[in-house]
């Protein structure tokens, strides 16, 4: 195999002649362009590091600042505090060179002094969110303090433009609400969900809660605010992840897929070479932070650390406990192909292959007629099973020899990509086909996809694409940020005079790269050297118990797939367009449309998550929104009160929109419920302290679990300029046993996806049927504001008559 060669790649030995020294030049080769390569990579970094680290201040600032200052000191110019003679009055001579030097460290303290200044000014700045709260839009009135803090933020800005991490220290902590903000806020979500009895028991002990052992938890909660950049993020990854011994295939890995109104090419080597290039180019962006950070509204930036650990990424299995490994480069990835799995080198003397160079990979990986090994084909089930078992076997059959080596070359992959040996299809008259193009995303075969790796692509054989992705190193915006770029740089035809540098997603060209596709599908140009070939990975399948230990890992994964239920429902009677008519945030209409669905599904009014980001903070992850509100409950039963008129339908729903867009507003802010209870209860495990109102409200289940999948990220995502680029987002499992899991794209003017998820065991749900709830409850929202306009027209009718 290609490691063992490369072992003995170098040996020397003594002879009665004299030294006898044997070597591989092309081995060597192979290693000196990859130490090259790593230098490079760590040079980009240092100065990108550099960089970041002074900004908003520029680097080049320091150098004048220098001059200025030995210039003054020359000519007899007093600066302030006069430093420069204060510190010469220690020095041992009055020579030149000293006096240089002085010049220099006291411009150096004056400039460290000015960043320090600027940083922390523009951390004050960002720690301001009344903006949030401020309607936006034509006839909106802003405040005075607004628009002052608006100007002084884009004065920030323009100063030095902004690099990925530039604004990582300026970003101000994320708050923590005391108990009582947070128990006022928890009795009010839960009251539509409890009748008047159980209401006051609960009020009771959230009481009892906030004088009691409440103020003890909070105490130690403040030191971890104190102390820690983030008081939520590491406890959530550790216990909400890493800590979790369910399978992550349905139960925590999300999946997207591609633009369905697109089809660039049916050659799947050619789709392939041209994603995988995307995707490395991205990944060259990151490691020497030349993307600009996602700004909301343009002005305000958002936290960029989960970017670090996209790529070279994957979570380990452990007995108790996961862990995420991130490693520092890879020079290659790793293909999955009709059970047999492939290295795939990616550079070739410090450059990397250009698609048309990774396609001819990919064809030879496509042509192969290897057949897997006895349990090669099933052996990504691993992945897909109980975590504990999994790092029991791991530990057993993966921790030496040859298993050990493929083991960690598949885990230090870039990342992986599965070609799928179907297609994936898209019919608006079959709607069936996009269920099932979601189901091989969300789990395929349960042996086609690494599911430990920070994400799958997977290639169709007719050239369509999608992805998995592990939950655990970043939520679904990072991966939402890289496929819409993916998408629309490949359906965009490049442009000659594209600029090289900025944002990854702002031009079409690297390196001299065309992306796209010629008359026969293929990647443009033509190979300037014949690319490495693909090897495959060797793996040790003797152990008859290995064997049943992955049959039983298949049997477990395949319990897992064949009991989802996942419904992909297409709404284009309307979209966005009409609801900006109503004037209600989308997000706030789908969620009350969500609400009723749920409501005539269910027949009761069930605990809602919605995800929201704290990405406005250092290190800021998710919070929850609880979208069941008295407000939505009261509208909800007014559209089932027969004897309720439009106008009161439609005044309950403002009521409701305007409650959700508060408790939206107040997630991205730090005012959330749900994060600050789960950190109390971390600590109460910590201190060994019973709270039973705590662990009765963490384990409340989310019977419904919706999330909005982000679209249009970057300014790259024109949908008026590319109306063919719609991506039909992605989705995730439910949550509940008996409950359904909701993601939903506000993908154009009039067009939504919803994907909706459930359990087929469970006898209460259906996805199909809360799929025509949904269809349902849009239609009669849009009948209900019809039948007010035609009120409010006769209204003034009548009006104008009597006058």
């Amino acid at each position: 195999m290609a490691e063992a060669h490369q072992a003995v790649a170098f040996s020397f030995s003594i002879t009665h002649e004299g030294w006898n020294v044997n070597y591989d030049r092309e081995v060597l080769n192979l290693v000196w362009d990859s130490g090259v390569r790593s230098w490079k990579k760590r040079i980009a970094r240092l100065k990108s590091g550099v960089r970041n680290g002074v900004y908003p201040a520029h680097l080049e600032s320091l150098w004048v600042l220098m001059g200025l200052v030995t210039l003054f000191h020359y000519i007899n110019k007093r600066i302030p505090y006069d430093l420069v003679n204060t510190f010469m009055a220690f020095m041992p001579s009055n020579s030149h060179f000293w006096q240089l030097l002085m010049c220099n460290l006291v411009a150096l303290i004056y400039w460290i002094t000015a960043c320090l200044t600027m940083r922390y000014t523009l951390k004050l700045l960002l720690m301001y969110k009344g903006w949030m709260y401020e309607s936006r839009g034509s006839g909106s009135r802003v405040s005075l303090s607004t628009k002052l803090w608006a100007v002084l933020v884009k004065v920030f800005k323009k100063w030095n433009n902004p690099g990925l991490y530039s604004f990582q220290s300026s970003l101000p902590r994320l708050p923590l609400p005391s108990v009582k903000d947070t128990m006022s806020r928890y009795l009010r979500s839960v009251r539509p969900l409890l009748d008047d009895e159980t209401y006051e028991k609960v009020k009771s002990e959230a009481d009892e809660f906030e004088k009691g052992i409440g103020k003890k938890l909070q105490r130690y909660l403040l030191l971890k605010s104190w102390w820690s950049t983030n008081y939520v993020s590491d406890w959530w990854e550790e216990y909400v992840y890493l800590r979790g011994r369910s399978p992550l295939m349905v139960n925590s890995n999300f999946y997207g897929i591609d633009a369905i109104f697109a089809h660039p090419t049916k050659n799947q080597a050619a789709r392939a070479a041209s994603v995988c290039h995307l995707l490395l180019q991205f990944r060259r962006q990151v490691d020497r932070q030349e993307l600009e950070p996602i700004m909301v509204q343009g002005l305000v930036p958002l936290c960029s650390w989960q970017y670090e650990r996209i790529f070279n990424t994957v979570r380990v299995p452990g007995v108790e406990g996961d862990k995420i490994v991130h490693y520092k480069d890879s020079n290659h990835i790793v293909v999955i192909h009709k059970g047999c799995y492939y290295k795939m080198i990616i550079y070739h003397k410090g450059r990397l292959l250009k698609p048309c160079e990774l396609q001819h990979q990919f064809e030879h990986i496509l042509s192969n007629k290897a057949t897997p090994l006895h349990g090669e084909e099933f052996l990504a089930a691993l992945t897909a099973w109980d975590r504990t078992k999994w790092a029991n076997a791991r530990e057993k059959y993966f921790a030496k020899g040859i298993n050990k080596v493929s083991l960690f070359l598949v885990e230090s992959a870039a990342f992986v990509i599965s070609l799928d040996d179907e297609p994936y299809e898209f019919d608006i008259a079959q709607p069936e086909k996009l269920d099932q193009f979601g189901r091989k995303m969300m789990h395929g075969k349960g042996t086609d996809r690494w599911f430990d790796k920070s994400f799958t692509v997977c290639v169709a054989s007719n050239g369509r694409i999608g992805f998995n992705s592990e939950h655990t190193w970043a939520d679904a915006p990072v991966m939402s940020h890289i496929w819409e770029g993916i998408i629309v740089d490949e359906n965009e035809p490049t442009r000659a005079d594209a600029p090289i540098m900025g944002h990854l997603w702002e031009h079409c060209i690297f390196d001299d790269v065309n992306y796209g596709y010629d008359e026969n599908g293929k990647t443009h140009g033509k190979p300037e050297i014949l690319p490495p070939t693909p090897t495959r990975l060797q793996w040790d399948f003797h152990s008859e118990q290995l064997l049943k230990t992955i049959d039983e890992a298949y049997d477990d994964a395949q319990k897992v797939l064949n009991d989802v239920d996942l419904r992909i429902f297409v709404h284009d009677a309307y979209g966005k367009g009409f609801m900006k008519t109503c004037r209600i945030s989308p997000d706030a209409y789908i969620q009350m449309a969500l609400q009723l669905a749920y409501y005539r599904d269910y027949g009761k009014f069930s605990l809602t998550y919605e995800a929201s980001m704290t990405r406005l903070f250092r290190e800021g992850r998710t919070e929850t929104v609880r979208p069941c509100t008295i407000e939505s409950s009261a509208w909800v039963r007014a559209m089932e009160d027969k004897t309720s008129n439009a106008t009161e339908r439609v005044r309950l729903l403002n009521e409701a929109c305007k409650r959700h867009q508060i408790g939206y507003q107040d997630a991205m802010c730090g005012r959330g419920i749900d994060r600050h209870l789960f950190c109390l209860y971390v600590v109460s495990k910590y201190l060994e302290v019973d709270s039973p109102f705590l662990k009765e409200i963490l384990s409340e289940p989310w019977r419904l679990s919706t999330s909005q999948t982000p679209h249009g990220q970057t300014p790259k995502m024109d949908l008026k300029k590319n109306p063919h680029c719609i991506s039909a987002g992605g989705g995730f499992g439910p949550v509940s046993e008996d409950g359904y899991g909701v993601s939903y794209i506000i993908a154009g003017e009039d067009l939504l996806f919803f994907h909706i998820s459930s359990q087929k065991s469970c006898k209460v749900t259906d996805s199909e049927r809360f799929a025509q709830q949904i269809g349902k409850a849009l239609s009669d929202i849009k009948v209900l504001f019809e039948q007010y306009k035609l009120e409010q027209k006769k209204e003034v009718y009548q009006n104008g008559s009597a006058d």
